[in-house]
């Protein structure tokens, strides 16, 4: 028999940038077993144009052992549901604290890896306007269902990225993933490297933000 109950934890973020200065605020989510202090400095030569925003995974855990480098996820297949609620909660509380402290005229959204699955569900579960979603080498979440609204709602502002050498996926995956987001109304973007951010692509899909 188990038994739930609320409670209240604390959850971290990183920034980068002025947000009294900056038009545009960027929320990225990092992948499994990244932390948001590091995965954050993957984005620091756009501070000047951009506040950045990394939100960190409930989830943190010794990447090797019982001690060292310690990692964050979003969740595991353990008490997955409510984990994804969670996360859901504290994400629009982010938001919106942020939206009442300062105002920005664009909202955009990344999800890198394990991270791009949540920020699938955040986009379809936020009342904030996403003006640009770009989900890097993330599979889509089995547990969202695509509606004909959103394949049809700003399809060109809507990116899916994979390098053509990214090690977690083979070259059939890729291919389906590629397939399967085109189906959905995202413009896929294939780079030349491996499973990382590539700052180049990047900058190239931040500019063609409507």
């Amino acid at each position: 028999m188990q038994g739930f109950i609320k409670s209240t934890k604390t959850f971290r973020y990183s920034t980068l940038g002025n947000p009294e200065t900056a038009k545009t605020i960027l929320y990225v989510l990092h992948g499994y077993g990244q932390l948001s202090e590091y995965f954050i400095k993957k984005f620091e030569n756009l501070q000047d144009d951009y506040f950045i925003v990394a939100p960190e995974g409930m989830h943190r855990f010794y990447l090797k052992g019982s001690s060292g480098r310690v990692g964050a996820s979003w969740m595991t297949k353990e008490d997955r549901d409510n984990d994804i609620s969670d996360n859901l909660n504290w994400l629009n509380e982010l938001a919106d604290d942020l939206s009442t402290k300062h105002q920005f005229e664009k909202t955009i959204l990344l999800g890198f890896s394990q991270g791009g699955a949540t920020a699938l569900r955040w986009s379809n579960n936020s009342s904030m306007k996403i003006d640009q979603l770009i989900i890097w080498a993330a599979v889509f979440p089995p547990d969202l269902v695509i509606s004909m609204e959103l394949i049809n709602s700003n399809s060109r502002n809507r990116f899916f990225v994979i390098g053509n050498n990214d090690e977690f996926y083979s070259e059939n995956q890729r291919v389906e993933l590629i397939n399967y987001y085109n189906s959905t109304g995202f413009i896929s973007s294939i780079y030349d490297g491996n499973h990382d951010i590539n700052v180049k692509t990047l900058k190239s899909l931040l500019n063609s933000t409507n």
